[in-house]
């Protein structure tokens, strides 16, 4: 496993760590198993959040006398320093730790970052419990390349995560940036939240930029970490086949899709909107239109449901016309 400095922090970092989001799926048992392998192999870095449900509780519960064999980073999505502060102490608590090593303000827009900057924000707290050594590093996580512009005039952000992979590149002026600052940059949604069906061509893609300080697919099969390794492991050039591959992907798959991250649940109709498009995907993509068929039929609420309230979009950090995806969705499965 190579390692590299994570930025400005200093921490020194696996170039792959765990993004920490599937780990809800299993339950602590698993989740140690998936550690054990992933210390073995050199991976040290995990990343997980107060607003993944139970993988805080499960991976402190599978850190119990290992630790000190990882950096640990979570986020929160808390934009006050009162909810900051509770935040902070229920992450603690969760990861059974006496300090976390990268805090980070979670997927803010441009108008929620200025109200964690601004006089009893979220910063306040952040910067009280860097004081007191329950948190070591700050960062940011961002969707948006004008949240990501803006966390780099500020001089407390020693971290940025943001989306890159094949088909989602926007940010690569500010990676580039970022290195020239000494931020360091962490490099999410790898597989565009599973859209790429080539992992390891996906990550491969990645390894190829050299300043991006750490990628973290999200895992919670050993299987899957071991090839997860394998792939970001090998550092040759891509070549010609692996090029016309990728450029094939960027012009079936586009821009405009479903990144499964899920912010834009509950839907007030009940739908599973990520379950729908991943369907949708596999009928027209993949070659799988009876399983496609199959696995949306049996789905309780389905695109035609939708109310057309449009709250799932004011909520989607990609601005998707999940409405008209929707749609869409209905006229090709017919339901």
């Amino acid at each position: 496993m190579e390692y590299t400095t994570l930025g400005k922090t200093g921490l020194r970092i696996s170039r792959m760590g765990l993004g920490g989001i599937p780990i809800q799926k299993v339950d602590a048992g698993a989740t140690r198993s998936l550690l054990e392998t992933l210390s073995g192999q050199g991976v040290n870095y995990i990343d997980t959040a107060r607003g993944y449900t139970v993988s805080e509780q499960y991976l402190g519960e599978a850190l119990e006398g290992m630790r000190d064999r990882f950096v640990i980073a979570t986020k929160s999505m808390a934009r006050t320093k009162e909810a900051m502060e509770k935040d902070i102490e229920i992450s603690l608590k969760n990861l059974r730790t006496d300090h976390i090593d990268l805090y980070q303000v979670h997927n803010p827009s441009p108008e929620d970052l200025e109200k964690v900057i601004a006089p009893g924000g979220a910063l306040e707290a952040l910067l009280e419990a860097k004081a007191a050594g329950k948190i070591h590093h700050l960062g940011v996580t961002a969707h948006f390349t004008s949240v990501f512009e803006r966390a780099l005039e500020l001089d407390w952000v020693e971290t940025v995560m943001f989306p890159y992979n094949i088909v989602e590149t926007q940010g690569e002026e500010l990676i580039r940036r970022c290195a020239e600052q000494n931020v360091g940059f962490i490099c999410m949604k790898p597989l565009a939240g599973g859209a790429l069906e080539d992992a390891p061509l996906a990550l491969r893609f990645i390894g190829q930029n050299p300043d991006i300080s750490v990628v973290i697919p999200g895992m919670y099969d050993v299987e899957e970490a071991k090839q997860n390794i394998e792939a970001v492991s090998d550092r040759s050039a891509l070549g010609p086949e692996e090029l016309a591959k990728i450029e094939e992907i960027r012009k079936t798959l586009g821009t405009q899709f479903c990144r499964r991250c899920n912010y834009c649940q509950p839907c007030t109709a009940g739908i599973n909107i990520s379950g729908a498009f991943l369907f949708e995907g596999y009928l027209k993509r993949y070659g799988l239109e009876g399983w496609a068929r199959d696995r949306y039929a049996a789905m309780e609420k389905k695109a035609g449901d939708c109310v057309d309230c449009g709250l799932c979009e004011t909520r989607c950090p990609y601005q998707l016309p999940i409405r008209e995806m929707l749609a869409r969705c209905k006229e090709e499965f017919g339901a």
